[in-house]
């Protein structure tokens, strides 16, 4: 019973980092529970005595299991569901705060690469593992593991299509136009938007009787039916190489709005929620990720 005790509770010194790698490997804070359960669990039925480097050993099992869910969940094509109402807030507590440390839309471009290219990123990049040491987990040598994270890197910071100033510049005005949106700030948003402003949006991203298109800087900011409190979940991304929106509740892809910025003000903007749509835009993060190399 001791040594049970014991190697629970340095399982429980490790925890924190264990769900947050799992975290970022599933998108899901549900899955990325039961991935350091059953990492716990392979850890009890192994003992923990002879195993030296416990953090690896246990960064290397909830990797692999992560691998086989990422692996699983391909194998049945599975789409997030669009069709489900949007909740109140994001969820517990501690949700809220993975989603913050994270980035929405980091979790949205995480979750179009293949497992082992996100498995190697997540492991490298953010978390500072070794090739030699990720290669036994996905199977490959350390030089084509480190062609994997290099691959998947490149897809999620994207090749804008825009000077760095003229991205720059983009960004602050789509970033207010979103803090006037979740703030209800009529005046902001009338100060970012153009008069003549054109929103136009896909019939899935409106209620019944919402017309798919509005002109004027006025109508679209008595309009909620786009944003509204939607708008919580909204955080800047790089969209088909300019700066544009992605709407994700808990990390899962809504809609992605896509915003033209001439002369400091919004020109128009799209919204997009058709799923054959959103499978074809070019999404990746605007902010550096943290220990890329």
């Amino acid at each position: 019973m001791d040594g049970c005790d014991g190697a629970a509770e340095r399982f429980e010194q490790h925890r924190g980092r264990l769900r947050a790698v799992a975290h970022r490997m599933l998108g899901s804070p549900a899955e990325a529970d039961d991935a350091v359960q059953e990492t716990w669990l392979r850890l009890d039925r192994t003992g923990a005595e002879g195993i030296g480097n416990l953090g690896a050993w246990l960064t290397t099992v909830v990797s692999r299991v992560c691998l086989d869910m990422l692996r699983s969940r391909a194998a049945r094509r599975e789409e997030p569901a669009r069709d489900v109402p949007l909740p109140d807030g994001d969820g517990p507590e501690d949700e809220v705060l993975l989603l913050d440390s994270v980035g929405r839309a980091l979790l949205v471009v995480l979750d179009r690469l293949g497992p082992a290219e996100r498995v190697a990123f997540v492991l490298h990049d953010l978390f500072s593992v070794p090739f030699d040491e990720i290669a036994p987990v996905v199977g490959r040598t350390p030089a084509t593991t480190k062609k994997l994270a290099s691959r998947a890197r490149h897809k999620v910071h994207g090749s804008p299509v825009v000077p760095e100033a003229d991205l720059a510049r983009q960004r602050d005005v789509v970033d207010a136009f979103l803090a006037a949106s979740r703030d209800g700030d009529l005046e902001g948003l009338l100060a970012v938007l153009a008069p003549d402003v054109v929103r136009r949006a896909d019939p899935a991203a409106l209620p019944p009787g919402v017309p798919a298109e509005v002109r004027g800087a006025n109508a679209v900011v008595r309009e909620t039916a786009v944003l509204g409190r939607r708008a919580r979940h909204a955080q800047t991304a790089l969209v088909d190489g300019a700066v544009g929106v992605v709407v994700a509740p808990r990390g899962r892809l809504l809609l992605v709005l896509v915003p033209t910025v001439v002369d400091g003000r919004i020109a128009a903007y799209e919204v997009i929620a058709d799923p054959g749509r959103l499978a074809a835009l070019d999404l990746a993060v605007l902010d550096p990720v943290r220990g890329a190399a």
